[in-house]
């Protein structure tokens, strides 16, 4: 009988793993097909614009330098008197250690200028030779000459002696008089062989072909060709049905995405307005293709090995099944409470369905508040907002806790309640107390029920009261900061637009002269010394702020009408004095202006305009001194 039951359940489960694996198989390489042909797009696309930002990274910075050349007066003065001094060496000199501190400053292979009247190609080691137009080596000269462009880039061989005709690419940037006439050609050239790294490292990365090519479809950089050798990106490639849309494709704000005929290869395209450039990505998919379909027939031979290795597995343990999965479940409970234990202070359960405590622990606790056994649990709750919740947090508590909205959040799809408020234990000494509830569906009653999880959070709420009480303040005095300030009278005045009030504005008479003449750690102690006496003659709780380096303001209840003159008058007196620390001495005073609110206005803003005037009169009578404004 026993082994009945094994051979079928062997067979029920071989049968489901293979009619499994038919079918998952199917859509895998189905999926697997779309993604990759996706993928390949993706891959394309952002290589074809990382080569692209790549490219413009390389090329910005020698056609910004031939073209600081280009422009530089001393070379274009020095070309225009070279007739004169074709047979002087100091002259040559001069423009070979001018070219070659360029080299030596950016670190090109080649730093050049020629002379459109003598044909001398100048570079950093001197006259190199003489560029003739019947010369075909010369034809990048003579075309930039007569071009429209004002510069150009070309790959060839570097011919300047010890070069040894490597492979270059120039900048080639047309230098031009005060006529607007071109008296020359200037530029710098390093090795094709940076380019070529930089597009095999993306070709070894990410398995496709990289090509730069110009605007007639050749070849000017890859890591197998040059623009040297002349070679046609769409003969090469066979793609002669993509020159069309490729070369037409002039966005440089977006790549152009082509599959070839047959769906074979995936060509991305970038263009550079910049340098005339197209950026080819390509990519052959015929490869990838073929390692799915190996990849799928190793799947199924390790499936059926697996199959294989299931049965043997499944006939020495099914026996024993039940028991260890009992067991592994026993020890996740007891360890999921002991770690929930470690996080929290108190764990309850209540049946919200039933409105009542559940469990032990949860009943004791109500009890011990007071409420007797069999208490309803939204009666329970209020029982502990009246006996341990501070006054303000009571109401919040009850909303957020009670069955009805337990019952409604929970019908809303949500599963998880929080709330932070004061408690305390004695009736005088509260601290932050955070509530976690997990809303859940209980199957043995079908009731819907919740764990409540009590966390103590005391010390994370005054390091964030810390935190916030430091922000508000400004760091050197200790008074509040600027947009502290204004936020604090801004609310007094919305809580009572028409108090009266005094709003005084003071700034420190000539400080930056402290600052010029006794540096800015003496300037800082004047600071000190200021708000010191600022506050001395403010209360404790009294609004002041620095609102400004050598500006501060005060926000004070007005008690009558006279109080603000004499306020002013006995800071002006007490503000006029002499600063003294070691051999340095300061006459310390200020200006100071006042407004009344809410004769001169009922905003931050007015209050602000207004005494900021009452200041400007101050500082016009000759500072040291104060004014209400009128």
């Amino acid at each position: 009988m026993k082994n009945s039951i094994l051979m079928r359940t062997n067979l029920l489960v071989s049968t489901i793993i293979i009619l499994g694996f038919i079918i998952t198989a199917t859509l895998s390489y189905q999926a697997n097909y779309r993604a990759s042909l996706a993928n390949i797009e993706q891959i394309s696309s952002l290589t074809s614009e990382g080569i692209y930002f790549q490219i413009m990274s390389v090329f910005t910075k020698p056609v910004n330098i031939s073209l600081t050349m280009a422009h530089d007066e001393l070379l274009i003065d020095y070309l225009a008197n070279e007739k004169d001094h074709l047979d002087n060496p100091d002259y040559t000199a001069t423009i070979t250690n001018y070219l070659d501190a360029y080299r030596k400053q950016y670190g090109y292979d080649s730093v050049f200028f020629v002379s459109r009247a003598t044909g001398r190609y100048y570079n950093f080691n001197g006259v190199d030779r003489v560029l003739t137009p019947d010369n075909p080596e010369n034809m990048w000269f003579y075309m930039l000459l007569k071009g429209t462009k004002h510069y150009t880039l070309v790959v060839d061989n570097d011919e300047v002696e010890g070069a040894s005709n490597a492979l270059t690419i120039f900048v080639n940037c047309q230098i031009k008089d005060a006529k607007d006439e071109i008296i020359g050609v200037v530029g710098v050239g390093f090795r094709v062989g940076y380019l070529q790294q930089l597009l095999r490292d993306y070709e070894e990365h990410f398995g496709i072909s990289a090509y730069l090519i110009n605007e007639n479809g050749d070849i000017e950089v890859s890591t197998t060709h040059t623009g040297y050798e002349k070679e046609n990106f769409f003969h090469v490639r066979h793609y002669e049905e993509l020159k069309s849309p490729i070369l037409g494709w002039k966005k440089n704000y977006a790549a152009l995405n082509l599959w070839s005929k047959g769906q074979n290869n995936y060509v991305a395209s970038r263009y550079i307005s910049e340098l005339s450039w197209h950026v080819i990505v390509d990519r052959d998919t015929e490869a990838m293709l073929k390692a799915m379909r190996q990849k799928l027939y190793v799947t199924a031979a390790i499936i059926a090995l697996v199959i294989l290795t299931v049965l043997f597995v499944i006939t020495c343990v099914i026996r024993n099944f039940n028991k260890k999965i009992t067991k592994l479940t026993e020890e996740s409970q007891e360890f999921f409470k002991k770690e929930t234990e470690q996080l929290y202070d108190n764990i309850y359960e209540l049946n919200i369905t039933s409105n009542c405590p559940v469990g032990e622990s949860t009943e004791r606790y109500f009890e011990s508040l007071g409420a007797p056994k069999g208490t309803p649990y939204d009666e329970g709750l209020r029982r502990i907002a009246e006996k341990q919740i501070k006054a303000e947090f009571r109401e919040g508590y009850i909303n957020t806790f009670t069955p009805k909205n337990v019952l409604r959040e929970y019908e809303r799809g949500t599963d998880h309640l929080q709330y932070d408020f004061m408690i305390s234990q004695n009736g005088s000494d509260y601290f932050w107390m955070r509530i976690d509830a997990r809303i859940f569906y209980c199957t043995e009653d079908h009731s819907i029920r919740m764990y409540t999880y009590r966390k103590n959070i005391d010390a994370e709420k005054r390091k964030e009261k810390q935190i916030t009480e430091q922000a508000r303040l400004d760091e050197m005095t200790g008074l509040y900061t600027k947009t502290a300030t204004e936020r604090l009278i801004k609310g007094l005045l919305a809580k009572n637009a028409q108090g009266k009030y005094a709003f005084f504005i003071f700034d420190i008479d000539n400080f930056k002269n402290v600052n010029d003449e006794f540096g800015h750690a003496f300037g800082d102690a004047v600071i000190k010394e200021f708000t010191k006496i600022i506050r001395s003659r403010f209360r404790k709780d009294d609004l002041i702020g620095r609102i400004g380096g050598d500006e501060f303001a005060a926000f004070i209840p007005l008690p009558h009408a006279g109080w603000a003159t004499n306020k002013a008058q006995e800071l002006s007196k007490a503000l006029n004095t002499i600063y003294t620390e070691q051999a340095a001495q300061w006459k310390l005073s200020a200006s100071i202006g006042v407004a009344i609110a809410p004769q001169d206005g009922t905003t931050f803003e007015a209050l602000y305009r207004k005494a900021d005037l009452a200041l400007y009169e101050t500082k016009k009578r000759g500072k040291n001194g104060y004014t209400v404004y009128h």
